[in-house]
Parts: structure tokens; sequence; C-alpha cells
């Protein structure tokens, strides 16, 4: 796979194209010209009154393009942006990032909140706050909300101010990348996987999680050095996490085998 360098003059649809076509999966060409097509058929919607507007928007969407999640939501295909524009259909965080683009379209501003394990959207508009479900563009109230946090973390945590901020468009990417490694485990597409955790480690070079999973897929393939390599930098890096010490039985276990070169 060619290398691939991850800057932070990032843009949207545009990086998440050429991501997608890097990894394998799509070609951005077909891609960008439905995107394109998408893009100048919004405009079609403008009408004055803001809220009449984002609610256009949304009917438009869902009911007359047909955008919807799609049935295998944690696959690599529900991941990728290139894939959601031209199937119309994806999971929480790429049916925001187009309708994101949208908005922008109509002069409306649509931002996403990256809850834990799904990723909604934030309008604003006359001063009036309104998250949505990009799913469906329904509205959530703030116990929807919480409760999508609980889901994830368990029914004791709290609904912070820190889940609700606004994510930057280098966050929006990162969570992208890995739910697309995350699509490629399930389906042992380990490869990709590994360049998903190759590329967010040149944005988070300090996340040690992204080693110990770059540890398990370099397992998978093979690489028994590149994963003892990960294995020990978590362990200096992370002396008290509540896994080192099944890290470190990990560690014992694979300098047992030998490397095995592809």
């Amino acid at each position: 796979m060619a290398k691939y360098h991850l800057d932070d003059a990032v843009s949207i649809p545009e990086t998440a194209f050429e991501l997608s076509e890097h990894l394998g999966f799509s070609t951005s060409k077909p891609a960008m010209w439905a995107w394109y097509e998408m893009a100048g058929s919004v405009l079609s919607h403008y009408v004055v009154d803001q809220q009449a507007r984002l609610e256009g928007l949304f009917k438009w969407f869902y009911n007359d393009l047909g955008f919807c999640a799609r049935d295998d939501y944690f696959s690599v295909e529900a991941a990728d942006l290139s894939y959601c524009v031209l199937k119309r259909q994806g999971n929480s965080t790429t049916l925001s990032i187009l309708l994101i683009l949208l908005a922008k379209q109509l002069d409306l501003t649509l931002e996403a909140v990256l809850l834990p394990g799904n990723t909604v959207l934030k309008s604003q508009v006359n001063d009036v706050i309104r998250y949505h479900d990009p799913l469906t563009g329904k509205e959530l109230s703030r116990h929807q909300l919480h409760a999508f946090v609980r889901g994830e973390l368990g029914n004791a945590a709290k609904l912070k101010p820190s889940h609700l901020k606004t994510a930057t468009l280098k966050r929006l990417i990162s969570r992208m990348l890995h739910e697309l490694k995350a699509g490629c485990i399930v389906s042992h597409k380990f490869e990709p996987a590994m360049e998903c955790c190759n590329l967010l480690l040149q944005w988070h070079p300090d996340d040690v999680h992204l080693n110990r999973e770059r540890a398990f897929i370099a397992q998978q393939l093979g690489c028994i050095k590149v994963a003892m390599s990960d294995l020990q930098h978590f362990i200096d890096l992370s002396p008290h996490d509540p896994v080192i010490e099944l890290v470190k039985i990990q560690l014992k276990e694979l300098s047992q085998h030998m490397q095995v070169y592809h």
C-alpha cells in the first residue's frame, strides 16, 4: 500500500474520498461526481425562512433521496463516505458529514457532536440549539442524548458538557477512520485495518491505545516483531493502565513465536 501522509490541511469530502481510495475501498472520482450533482441539486431547496430551509433539507435528504442507515451498520461500507454518497446508505458519521456539507450549500450551520459511540448533529436556527439524529433527521431530546451516552458507557454515566462539544474537522475524520478500522477488523481485512492505525497515529502519536490495537492487527498478519514493539511501547508509557498485566502476558506469549515474513 502506497504511503499516504495525513496532514492538518484536510477538507471534506475530498480527504474522505481520498482515504477511501487509498485504503482500497472505493475510487474517488465517481463519488466526487455524485457529490457535485447532489451539491447542485440541493440549491433548489433554498427558502428565506431558516427553519423551513432546514426541514426542507431533511425531507429532501431522507424522503426524496432515500438516505438511510445501512443494515450492516458496523461494516466498512457504512463507514465509507464514498460508498455513502453512491449507495445512499451509511452510519451516523458518514450521514452527518454529508448533511453538514449540504447544509453549508444552503447557508445553514450543522455541526457534528461526537458522543461516545454515536455521531449526532447540532443545529442553531434563530439562536435556538437543537440536536438531530443523522440516521433519520429527527430531533433528539437531552434525555435521548443521555441514553446514547449511557448505552456506550454504562447506566451510571452522566451527560457532560464535554460530550456536547462540536467536533473539529480533524476529529470528525479521525472518527471516520476509527469506524473504518473497526469495520475492517470485523470483516478480517487486516491490511487496511493496519493502515487505518498508521494514519491515526500520524495525528495522534501519543494515543498508546492505538499501539495496542495495531499490535493485535499485526499479530493477525503474522508481523510478530511489530506487535511486540507496539505492546512494549504501551507497557512503557502506560504502566498503570488497568489492562497492563494482560498486555504483559500477551507480550510474553508473542516473544515465544518466530517472526513470519510476508
